[in-house]
């Protein structure tokens, strides 16, 4: 992707998740991959109560990594 594509989808959330909750996207994905096994919204509402992340913010990170 070039520098002026404008990225979209979930990833366009990434920037502000990474300023919101202080910790690199790469952490949250981590923490997505780990409870691969579990349903979607179960991992959604894993990162709001333990994490305090938004709805949407979580569910872009979990849609993100499994949709790979």
């Amino acid at each position: 992707m070039s520098a002026t594509e404008k990225v979209t989808g979930p990833a366009s959330y990434f920037p502000s998740i990474e300023t919101k909750y202080g910790q690199p996207i790469q952490y949250w994905i981590s923490i997505v991959e780990t409870n691969r096994a579990m349903k979607h919204m179960e991992i959604v509402n894993l990162l709001k109560s333990a994490h305090g992340m938004g709805h949407g913010h979580a569910n872009a990170v979990v849609a993100h990594v499994l949709s790979k």
